[in-house]
């Protein structure tokens, strides 16, 4: 997926963990047939999974970033009604593979992009349950810092222009330049919020229709309170998505945030996906469709 990716083996992985954690020596390890894009994943037995990113970078920094993300998921952890993995061990690099590593609890359901809850009123609800639960947790006076989504729109500025750019061909650029024009203009006006950052379809866990449990919590933080509405129109046809949107009491301008932070995103996804990951790109065109459905005619 992308062009400097690391791979690693489930050998590999035997390997690393029979030297470092010789506890799980007895655990059988298998690989988990994902659609991410960050991380190749293993079980590890039945109820742990270990994460190894697929991008190569300084072991330092990478170590800080697993460190991070270990951070945000023990605080996350018991603060919603749903499930999220939580932290258990930060590997080595090893022979075979350069970088530090993470484990951490496994969580049983089925990933949304496999089961897709989109009909679902009952998972609408849930969903808005999951929002409410990660903005009730306290900020602590932290404000959002990064540089990806959660900010200002208008910073992405230069990013959507490439995808635009890449996008011709595949979409109706003309039309989706106009709709970003209006979406990246919208105003912030409401505080930070604690938030998951990332409410795509793989992310998600369904079972019997219903949620189950939140993966790839690592970008558990501070943001614009809108940016975890993505989930609306990643996940939700029109009449969940009404459902969603009475359950969280969101006014026109927070939702059409949330919609501009979706289509931020999506835009990213059909194009640089297309080859290496047509799931994640597919799931980028279901996205704007969505969104275009929602805005009516141009």
């Amino acid at each position: 997926m992308h062009a400097d990716q690391l791979t690693i083996s489930p050998r590999t992985v035997r390997a690393l963990v029979d030297e470092q954690f010789p506890q799980w020596r007895s655990l059988p390890v298998t690989g988990i047939a994902a659609g991410g894009t960050v991380n190749a994943v293993f079980r590890i037995g039945d109820r742990l999974a270990a994460r190894f990113p697929l991008q190569p970078g300084p072991a330092d920094a990478t170590r800080r970033w697993l460190e991070a993300e270990a951070a945000a998921a023990a605080e996350l952890a018991g603060s919603t009604r749903f499930r999220t993995p939580e932290p258990v061990a930060i590997g080595e690099p090893g022979e075979g593979y350069p970088l530090p590593w993470s484990v951490q609890t496994w969580l049983p359901g089925t990933v949304a992009s496999d089961e897709d809850p989109g009909e679902s009123v009952a998972f609408a609800h849930d969903l808005a349950r999951l929002i409410t639960d990660l903005r009730g947790v306290p900020t602590r006076g932290r404000t959002f810092s990064g540089t990806g989504r959660g900010g200002d729109l208008r910073s992405h500025d230069a990013w959507m222009e490439t995808c635009f750019e890449r996008s011709e061909g595949l979409l109706d650029v003309p039309r989706l330049r106009r709709m970003w024009q209006d979406l990246r203009s919208l105003p912030r006006e409401a505080a930070d919020v604690m938030t998951h950052g990332d409410l795509i379809p793989g992310n998600v866990l369904v079972s019997a229709g219903r949620l189950a449990g939140i993966l790839d919590v690592g970008g558990f933080g501070p943001a614009d309170p809108a940016l975890d509405l993505v989930s609306a129109w990643h996940l939700l046809e029109a009449g969940p998505r009404e459902a969603l949107r009475r359950d969280l009491e969101c006014g026109d301008l927070e939702w059409e945030r949330g919609k501009a932070w979706a289509f931020q995103q999506a835009m990213g996804l059909v194009w640089y996906y297309r080859e290496t990951n047509p799931a994640m790109s597919r799931l980028g065109r279901r996205t704007l469709d969505r969104i275009l459905a929602d805005s009516g005619p141009d």
